[in-house]
């Protein structure tokens, strides 16, 4: 696999306990047991984590600054959404972070539907919130890229807007990167003009195939502007020593979310956007895709990254994993529960062949 790959873990940010069938220990969101995921990414190879959001849920910036501040090479992928912040306050407090951090912030920019009342924001229909996020996301860079910014748009006004501290260029990174998901037309061409990082969830690689390639068409169309979108995946990783036993815990964890109903996994399936609703679609093309992609648990009440996992030995899931590198993604999202043994499992096991 490429050196130019990037792995990255993630952590739930979640006030219960057991998500995703993680171990419901005591202060499981304290910052010493958060700390120790941080510490443990960055001692078993990882780049960094995507921090989880939503309302209900502990502030995510808070979360990464504090956790930024505990390490030193570990890179916060700090998820946020237009309308919980506005776009010169987010580009100052996220160049802030950037600059104590030594450019170690990275955005994952969230649109899908949210308890927008229960912090005082509105959206109209689809065109309108996908508007306002490409809105938010240009206006974001040109703060980060420009002196005395002046903009009027549909959704948001600045005039004479310098963000200080300035975002320190690093090589080729001129600020941090933006990330974004989303499966409709509508999300699709925000990508593809203002995304530096489209992220899929775990679809089979004939689905990524075709939408790298629908994507990588919009951005010609729509005259994109910027250097060219990359590709990540976020998916779930069950790696165990043998194959056989990899498959053995995946069944029986299957089982489990059937008898619980889904407790602590279903997320991603309050609103269905159309992303999440192609995930949970799969397992009707069977339990099994590809050569190791497990759709049963969209059965039972996995969504987002838990609706499908990659199951195997270190050897079996480096395979796979190298089959979606070779379609173009260069970004990884990894993980699975108990998610601190499995950051030092697969750290250990897993890195080591997808960097040989």
């Amino acid at each position: 696999m490429s050196n130019n790959s990037e792995f990255l873990w993630y952590i739930p940010n979640d006030i219960k306990a057991g998500h995703r069938g993680d171990s419901a220990v005591e202060n499981h969101n304290s910052l010493d047991t958060l700390t120790s995921h941080a510490r443990a990414l960055e001692e078993h190879g990882w780049k960094g984590a995507l921090i989880g959001t939503g309302w209900g849920r502990p502030d995510t910036f808070t979360v990464a600054a504090s956790l930024a501040a505990r390490t030193t090479t570990f890179e916060p992928l700090i998820a946020i959404r237009p309308g919980y912040w506005r776009p010169a306050n987010f580009a100052s407090a996220a160049a802030t972070l950037d600059h104590l951090t030594g450019g170690r912030v990275r955005i994952n920019i969230v649109s899908g539907k949210d308890n927008l009342a229960a912090y005082g924001d509105s959206e109209g229909d689809q065109a309108h919130r996908y508007g306002r996020t490409k809105e938010f996301m240009r206006l974001v860079r040109r703060l980060w890229t420009e002196d005395n910014v002046t903009s009027a748009g549909e959704h948001f006004r600045v005039a004479e807007s310098t963000v200080v501290p300035r975002i320190q260029v690093r090589g080729e990174r001129r600020h941090p990167k933006f990330y974004f998901g989303g499966a409709s037309e509508a999300a699709e061409r925000v990508a593809a003009t203002e995304a530096d990082v489209q992220l899929f969830w775990g679809e089979p690689l004939d689905g990524v195939r075709e939408r790298i390639g629908r994507l990588k068409a919009l951005s010609r169309e729509l005259d994109r502007d910027l250097p060219p979108l990359e590709f990540g995946l976020r998916i779930t990783t069950l790696v165990r020593d043998t194959t056989e036993q990899a498959w053995a815990e995946a069944e029986a964890k299957v089982a489990e979310m059937a008898r619980s109903k889904g407790t602590g996994w279903h997320d991603h399936q309050r609103v269905l956007a159309v992303g999440q609703q192609r995930l949970l679609e799969l397992h009707e093309r069977g339990d099994v895709l590809d050569d190791n992609l497990y759709t049963a648990p969209g059965k039972f009440g996995g969504g987002g990254a838990g609706t499908t996992w990659l199951v195997g030995s270190a050897e079996d899931v480096a395979r796979s994993l190298r089959k979606y590198q070779d379609l173009g993604i260069t970004h990884f999202v990894l993980s699975d529960t108990p998610y601190l043994s499995e950051i030092k499992r697969q750290g250990d096991q897993l890195l080591p062949l997808l960097r040989s």
